[in-house]
């Protein structure tokens, strides 16, 4: 079976572009993933799959380690880490594959967004039973990570219906990094300590999954769930607050002109 070499899907899968988007790229992806996923993409590529079943693969993964993180325990939160490095394996392989076979289309695209909405929800939603304690319907944890699933995706459509705003506007579908910056200098410098301080990766799948492996390992050691209901309390605190800090940047900025 034919196909390319790895040195042609670095080329093609991973122009500099890719690498170099601020607000799209991934750090882990720029950190280590990247230098792994052209070999998976072969893989894929040798398969002949397509890019939307790879990318139906990333979802699965994100929605499998939420739902698995919820059983509590140490191995489910290992199993779950796990799950999301492959969760993001996938999602830069998905691209370079469509790259590669020339395969990118509008539904790739949706499906890769609908596919962190369903992720990160699915985590968040998963911590909230894991701080239960116990599997049920009901409760106050329950109900804390239903509620923060629920702020995450608020936040993440407020970024996507800039794109719409700006559409339906007539205007570009993209817009300057510079148009990012808020208009007030104040406001400017809040941004720039928030994105300093990078609070808002902690409600992000990846880095949640990581911070739920720590908190389940120190569960483990004092014989509590207080890490894990501290991690989901911190989780709902901020997810409140980028929904209220997110809308106001993007308002207060060019993003919308």
């Amino acid at each position: 079976m034919s196909g390319p070499s790895l040195a042609e899907l670095r080329a093609i899968g991973q122009p500099p572009g890719v690498i170099e988007r601020l607000n799209d790229e991934h750090w882990a992806g720029r950190l280590y993933m990247r230098r792994v996923s052209p070999r998976a993409t072969w893989v894929f590529a040798r398969l002949g799959w397509s890019p939307n079943a790879v990318t139906v693969g990333f979802i699965v993964c994100g929605v499998t380690g939420g739902v698995i993180v919820a059983l509590g325990g140490l191995w489910s939160a290992v199993v779950a880490a796990l799950l999301f490095q492959a969760y993001l394996l996938l999602d830069c392989s998905d691209g370079e594959l469509a790259r590669w076979t020339g395969r990118t289309s509008t539904t790739g695209i949706y499906l890769d967004r609908v596919g962190h909405y369903l992720g990160e929800a699915a985590l968040l939603t998963g911590l909230g039973f894991r701080a239960q304690g116990h599997l049920t319907v009901s409760g106050a944890y329950v109900t804390a990570g239903l509620a923060a699933a629920l702020l995450a995706m608020i936040v993440k459509a407020e970024t996507d219906n800039v794109i719409v705003a700006r559409s339906e506007s007539g205007l570009t579908e993209s817009h300057a990094d510079a148009a990012l910056a808020p208009r007030s200098s104040g406001l400017a410098l809040v941004r720039r300590a928030a994105a300093a301080l990078k609070v808002h990766r902690i409600i992000q799948a990846v880095e949640l999954s990581l911070l739920i492996l720590l908190a389940a390992i120190i569960d483990t050691i004092t014989g509590t769930l207080t890490a894990t209901r501290v991690l989901l309390i911190v989780c709902l605190v901020i997810a409140g607050l980028l929904v209220v800090a997110h809308l106001v940047a993007i308002v207060a900025s060019r993003r919308l002109s």
